[in-house]
């Protein structure tokens, strides 16, 4: 795996930078990057990952944020602005994938290139191009992990599923759809979380993706069902805050999983908080993203998605100090190595 994973990545980087000269007559090109929130240590990562390949090629760029995940009026004001500065570029990852298409289909039109980092917009091609984690991959891993880590007792699982949003953008619905296909639970329709019919299910709650959010989903979930011996997690923190809730209840046991393989994540995984994580690559998403602006600004040209996907693959890998058969793993101290770098 160290070898798949170091070719994932500089694979990436090469299939981008096929015509590097160019890149270098980016001074003047101006770009933006819009996340989710400026707090959550994943979007931070992408940050300094835009900022540095922004000051290695001479792009003046600017970064917005949402107050909290989910807010897309924040969001959309921040494209509105980009346009009106003479933005060349757009990065974004997007709080609701649906409620900024108008606003992302009118700066294309005024020849802004928009690329979605992270979070597939709905529907994809209403970005030019996507920059991602498989979110589904992710998902499958942790949960191949899961079901083969408790092998039989999988048939006797309960399982609480610890989501983003109830507005469900397509990050949120694949990572989850992922790991119940990875458990072996048939997902109903792929395209939506919470339809489930599986009795092993005990609920499904929202998050928001931070670490309050999700210990209130945890402690709702251990009301209706105080058994529960499986933990899905939309990501890192949310996992965090999980823990505190279990802890509190006296079932530090409790398998959790999760997606995300930051580096307090991967410190998380090796203390035992987390079973499992599947490790995504934010800075490279954000460094590619600006590259892509560069060279869209010097020649026109849009990146090309991954062969045989709707999208630009960054990588992903699950990573476990506890390996199990039939599912590709790294340790947490290649973990740490690779964490968001």
């Amino acid at each position: 795996m160290k070898i798949t994973t170091k070719a994932l990545l500089s694979a990436a980087s090469l299939a981008l930078l096929s015509a590097a000269p160019a890149l270098a007559e980016s001074h003047g090109v101006a770009a933006c990057l819009i996340t989710k929130t400026d707090t959550n240590p994943f979007f931070v990562k992408m940050k300094e990952g835009a900022e540095a390949k922004a000051a290695e090629l001479g792009v003046t760029l600017k970064s917005y944020a949402g107050k909290i995940d989910g807010d897309h009026e924040s969001q959309v004001a921040a494209i509105e602005a980009c346009v009106a500065d003479g933005a060349k570029g757009i990065l974004i990852t997007a709080s609701d994938t649906k409620a900024i298409v108008d606003s992302v289909a009118a700066a294309r039109a005024a020849g802004v290139l928009v690329i979605a980092l992270d979070t597939p917009l709905d529907p994809i091609d209403a970005a030019d191009a996507t920059f991602a984690t498989d979110n589904f991959q992710a998902g499958l891993l942790i949960g191949q992990w899961a079901a083969a880590s408790m092998g039989a007792e999988a048939a006797n699982a309960k399982i609480a599923m610890l989501d983003l949003a109830i507005s469900q953008p397509s990050v949120d619905v694949l990572r989850d759809q992922g790991f119940l296909t990875g458990f072996g639970i048939d997902t109903v329709d792929i395209n939506k979380w919470g339809d489930e019919t599986d009795p092993r299910i005990v609920g499904n709650e929202v998050t928001a993706g931070n670490e309050e959010g999700g210990l209130k989903a945890m402690e709702a979930l251990l009301a209706k069902d105080p058994d529960i011996n499986v933990v899905y997690t939309i990501n890192e923190p949310s996992a965090a805050g999980a823990f505190e809730a279990l802890k509190a209840a006296g079932k530090e046991g409790v398998l959790i999983v999760s997606v995300d393989g930051g580096c307090p994540g991967v410190a998380d995984v090796k203390d035992g908080v987390i079973g499992a994580t599947s490790q995504q690559y934010p800075l490279l998403m954000a460094s590619l993203g600006i590259e892509a602006i560069a060279k869209f600004a010097a020649d026109g040209t849009k990146p090309a998605p991954t062969e045989g996907k709707a999208f630009f693959d960054t990588g992903v890998a699950l990573i476990t100090d506890k390996p199990v058969e039939g599912v590709e793993s790294i340790d947490t101290t290649k973990g740490m190595e690779l964490c968001w770098g």
